[in-house]
């Protein structure tokens, strides 16, 4: 039975979430419970849960590398499974995009996002779907790195999570295609 996978990037410990980096891991997590999954389950430096949605196993993947090195992640699972990238979905915050925007992509380059660098650098490809959620662009005072590890304000929050509806639909129409 062939089967895709999900990852949603972010990092891994407590103090991360709610973060806009972890905007991945927000995606996967909703997914799971949405579908009746369970990350219960640790192999190849990820946390993952297996769903099953209209009949297709979906694997949902929160890599445990941080950030910066979710690629190492990624690439174990791509081989381990030899999953085709067009089977593969990486989920990630992204500057660039108003927040709550979210935006799929089947492939492109990675951008100034350093996880999705890691992605592309550890598989050698850019010829993965890609889904981004928008988080908005950091106060012109703020470092990026603050920003985007910096817990969100209850309005931003409320955005993300306004935002999963649209997330839910582009990951069901991932999946049938």
């Amino acid at each position: 039975m062939s089967f895709k996978i999900i990852f949603g990037l972010g990092n891994p410990e407590k103090e991360f979430d709610s973060t806009p980096h972890n905007c991945g891991f927000f995606a996967v997590d909703k997914l799971c419970s949405n579908f009746g999954g369970n990350f219960s389950k640790k192999k190849m430096n990820g946390l993952f849960a297996e769903i099953i949605v209209d009949g297709q196993k979906v694997l949902l993947v929160k890599p445990l590398t941080y950030m910066n090195n979710s690629g190492e992640c990624v690439v174990k699972y791509v081989k381990k499974f030899k999953i085709p990238l067009e089977n593969v979905l990486v989920i990630l915050d992204d500057i660039d995009l108003p927040l709550g925007q979210v935006r799929f992509r089947q492939k492109g380059s990675a951008g100034t996002h350093n996880g999705l660098k890691s992605v592309v650098s550890c598989l050698n490809s850019t010829e993965f779907p890609r889904l981004r959620i928008g988080v908005g662009k950091p106060p012109e005072h703020m470092d990026l790195a603050d920003f985007v590890l910096k817990k969100f304000d209850s309005t931003q929050k409320t955005a993300i999570e306004n935002s999963y509806k649209e997330i839910e639909e582009k990951v069901l129409e991932f999946l049938k295609n």
